[in-house]
């Protein structure tokens, strides 16, 4: 039974079409994240990759952005190896495939109040069985190896001895790959539920409306915020400083991953990382060099001002936008809500958002190339990249801004609706 009490009839018995709109949204989400991926790659220099390469590296990235697990190996024969290993996100193809699916997902069902919980069952499960093919087809793909050319010791050895030139690759877990991107859909889909106001919920799910609803909203308006301002930097870099290509291509793949981890070290958060090597990162060149500092990098507001003094502002930066989203989560809540619910709803809301963040942005990278197992000897070949959130302080500090600025923000809706600038979430309509 609905809400009004009358007999869920199941999703049939509204949308006849439920495999075409949710193969539509596949297909959307899938060219979403292609598109995206390959102007990236693109970008990057990829397309000029040898064995035409170029499509298999573009499947790739799309795995690893919905979470799928892309394993790079290498070999040179029985006497010389290649290991190499790489943990990351491109955030900027994850967002698009995110924005699309949950804009596909939510579309049948707008203009309805209540929905049964058979039917979003339904819905989840068209589009979760047409998410794995595409899954299974994208890893299946997303496999390739290279020769590599290395100078010094290794070359000059390798050419006295006979042994083949080192080769890396790159290769999607298949498996792997289909749970975690499973996973990714199902954490995707109810984001999704718990972010949109005009989503009908089952009526057995409508008390949680009003506590997380708002909350979630104010969190991805807050995320997509953060990515708009990275966004127009990066057309003023890539306009007045030259290298559009590079600027492009850290925007296609990874504008993200820089704008959230500002936010972050705006709050306070201390980040470690290191770069060893001829890694070529696509961030900013402030981070990078504090990330190659000799005894490894600690990334925070004071090693980052003693190369440019400009990060101070991102404390104020990071409590405007924090402050702007308490504001639009108060407003959005009903008006009898207490300024301490306001903040904690805030602070639990930004802890975990910060705790995405933190695993989200994340990432690893090795490649180290050896003869006769001893050492790295590749004459330039060895590298390394890596940075990591200090988890528990992150998580800290984003509690008590998380209760500073609810407190605020809640002052404020109180305000404008004294003033009569915002009604009560109660008295708007289900569909607004």
């Amino acid at each position: 039974m609905s809400q009004q009490g009358t007999p869920d009839r199941g999703p049939t018995a509204h949308h006849p079409n439920g495999w075409a709109q949710a193969l539509a949204t596949v297909a959307a989400t899938l060219a979403a994240l292609i598109v995206t991926a390959a102007l990236g790659v693109w970008a990057a220099g990829a397309a000029a990759l040898p064995g035409s390469a170029f499509p298999r590296v573009v499947a790739a990235v799309v795995v690893m952005a919905v979470g799928g697990s892309v394993d790079v190996s290498g070999d040179a024969g029985g006497i010389a190896a290649a290991r190499a290993e790489l943990t990351a996100l491109p955030l900027s193809v994850t967002l698009a495939g995110a924005l699309v699916l949950a804009a596909g997902f939510l579309r049948p069902l707008r203009h309805r109040a209540v929905v049964g919980t058979r039917e979003l069952v339904a819905r989840a499960a068209r589009i979760a069985l047409l998410w794995t093919l595409a899954l299974l087809a994208l890893a299946l793909f997303a496999r390739q190896s290279f020769a590599v050319r290395p100078g010094g010791t290794v070359s000059d050895i390798g050419e006295l001895l006979g042994v083949d030139a080192p080769r890396a690759g790159f290769r999607a877990d298949v498996p792997l790959t289909v749970v975690l991107g499973l996973l990714w859909l199902a954490a995707l889909l109810l984001i999704t539920l718990a972010v949109s106001r005009a989503a009908p919920l089952p009526g057995a799910l409508l008390r949680y409306q009003e506590p997380v609803r708002p909350a979630a909203h104010a969190m991805v308006v807050l995320l997509l915020v953060c990515v708009g301002v990275g966004a127009a930097v990066g057309i003023v870099v890539a306009a007045t400083r030259g290298k559009p290509a590079e600027t492009l291509a850290v925007m296609l793949l990874g504008l993200p991953n820089l704008t959230w981890l500002a936010l972050t070290l705006g709050m306070g958060a201390t980040w470690d990382g290191k770069v060893e090597g001829p890694f070529g990162l696509p961030v900013p060149r402030l981070l990078e060099q504090v990330l190659r500092a000799p005894d490894g990098g600690v990334v925070n507001l004071g090693t980052l001002a003693e190369y440019d003094g400009r990060v101070r502002w991102l404390p104020v930066a990071a409590a405007v936008l924090l402050l702007g989203a308490a504001y639009l989560m108060a407003v959005r809540s009903p008006a009898r809500t207490r300024l301490w619910q306001h903040a904690v709803r805030m602070a639990a809301a930004l802890v975990l958002t910060v705790l995405m963040i933190c695993l989200a942005v994340r990432f690893e990278a090795r490649y180290g190339l050896s003869l006769f197992g001893i050492g790295d000897l590749g004459g330039g070949l060895s590298a390394e990249a890596a940075l990591s959130p200090r988890l528990w302080s992150a998580l800290g500090l984003a509690a008590l801004w998380g209760l500073a600025t609810g407190c605020l923000g809640g002052l404020l809706a109180r305000s404008a609706r004294r003033r009569g600038g915002t009604p009560p979430l109660r008295d708007r309509g289900p569909g607004e």
